[in-house]
């Protein structure tokens, strides 16, 4: 069982590849501001570099939601959890939809919990606290944060010559 859990990590980490990719690259790809190839290279090394700069969304996957008990059954959960963000991956890849797929895993793990234990597993205070709250007020902060910026760039650039602004960025 544990090489079934392995395999369908390793494949759920395939689709996470090929589905955040495409939802990373997709727009400089359609604005022409980079060739396919350079953005899809900046995208696997970005990624790369990723897994190296921290590991706390694994950990909290890992060990903060759901409390999966040693032995075969721990492993089905596992796994059913992988198979559920896995095929959450290949649905909205298939529609063009944009998603997380650290989403994707967390849903298939917690409905995995919930469907072997009723939900006894899962750490509700943990799922409300590291994932449901951020998951709503990152939008918020993005925006706010965005708009600021925009101001700042907006206010820097104001005199500006377009000839001049354009080489700037």
């Amino acid at each position: 069982m544990l090489v079934v859990v392995v395999a369908t990590a390793l494949a759920f980490t395939f689709t996470n590849g090929f589905h955040d990719t495409a939802n990373a690259v997709a727009t400089s790809v359609s604005t022409r501001a980079l060739s396919p190839r350079t953005a899809v290279l900046i995208a696997a090394v970005a990624n790369l570099l990723g897994a190296f700069a921290s590991t706390r969304i694994a950990e909290t996957i890992g060990t903060g939601i759901l409390d999966v008990s040693p032995g075969v059954r721990g492993l089905h959960i596992l796994a059913a959890g992988c198979v559920g963000g896995m095929a959450w991956n290949l649905v909205t890849w298939y529609l063009g939809l944009p998603s997380s797929s650290s989403y994707a895993l967390i849903g298939g793990l917690v409905g995995a919990g919930v469907a072997a234990s009723g939900g006894a597993a899962i750490t509700w205070t943990a799922v409300v606290e590291l994932i449901l709250l951020p998951a709503l007020l990152s939008p918020v902060l993005g925006f706010v944060a965005a708009y600021a910026t925009m101001l700042a760039v907006a206010a820097a650039t104001r005199g500006a010559r377009p000839v001049e602004a354009n080489r700037g960025f």
